[in-house]
C-alpha cells in the first residue's frame, strides 16, 4: 500500500533506480531537484533530502527563485514510486507556469492511480494550510496528467505560452 513520506536518505538506492528509469536529462516534477544537487553520493543525497524538508519551514529563508514548499515521496515499503510537492504560495513564475503542486511517478509505477491518489492527499493538506484554491499546470499533450487534474476537480483556466513552453493551467477549488 503506498504512502506519502518525507524525503528520506534511506531510499537513496531506490530513488537512483527511479531516476535511471526516467533517464539522465528528464525533469521529475515535484521532486525539488536542482542542477547543483549531488544525488549520487550518500552524503549529497542526505543533504538534498534535508534541504527539501527544511523548505517547508516558513521561518527559514529559501533559495533565490524558490518558495516555501512541502515535499512528499510516494513510497511503498522501501521502494520510491514518485514525488509530489505543495508550494505554499506562488511567485510570478509559478503563477504563470508551475502552479502550487507538482508531481511525477516513476515509469514502472504508472497506470496504478498513484498520481491521483497522491494529489487527493495533498489537496487535503492544502485545505489544512488554509488555501481555498490551488493552481496545477501540465503540458498540453500530457493526457494522463490532464485526466488526473480534471479528476481532482481542476477547471481549465487557459492554455498559454510560458518561459518553459505551453502549459494548460487548472484551478482546483478546495
Amino acid at each position: 500500500m503506498p504512502e506519502l513520506i518525507a524525503p528520506s536518505p534511506h531510499l537513496h538506492s531506490s530513488w537512483l533506480d527511479a531516476q535511471a528509469e526516467w533517464g539522465p536529462d528528464a525533469h521529475m516534477d515535484g521532486a525539488g531537484l536542482g542542477s547543483a544537487d549531488d544525488v549520487e553520493s550518500a552524503e549529497g543525497f542526505a543533504a538534498w533530502t534535508e534541504r527539501l524538508r527544511r523548505q517547508a519551514d516558513r521561518t527559514a529563508a529559501v533559495e533565490q527563485g524558490r518558495v516555501h514548499a512541502t515535499y512528499w515521496w510516494i513510497a511503498e515499503g522501501d521502494t520510491y514510486l514518485g514525488a509530489i510537492d505543495l508550494r505554499h504560495y506562488l511567485n510570478a513564475f509559478l503563477l504563470d507556469a508551475g502552479g502550487h503542486i507538482g508531481y511525477s511517478v516513476r515509469p514502472s509505477a504508472r497506470r496504478r492511480g498513484l498520481a491521483g491518489w497522491a494529489l487527493g492527499q495533498v489537496l487535503h493538506e492544502a485545505r489544512l494550510m488554509g488555501m481555498d484554491r490551488v493552481l496545477l499546470t501540465c503540458d498540453p499533450g500530457n493526457e494522463p496528467s490532464v485526466r488526473t487534474i480534471e479528476g481532482a476537480g481542476g477547471v481549465l483556466e487557459d492554455v498559454r505560452e510560458t518561459l518553459i513552453g505551453p502549459k494548460r493551467r487548472y484551478w482546483v477549488t478546495l
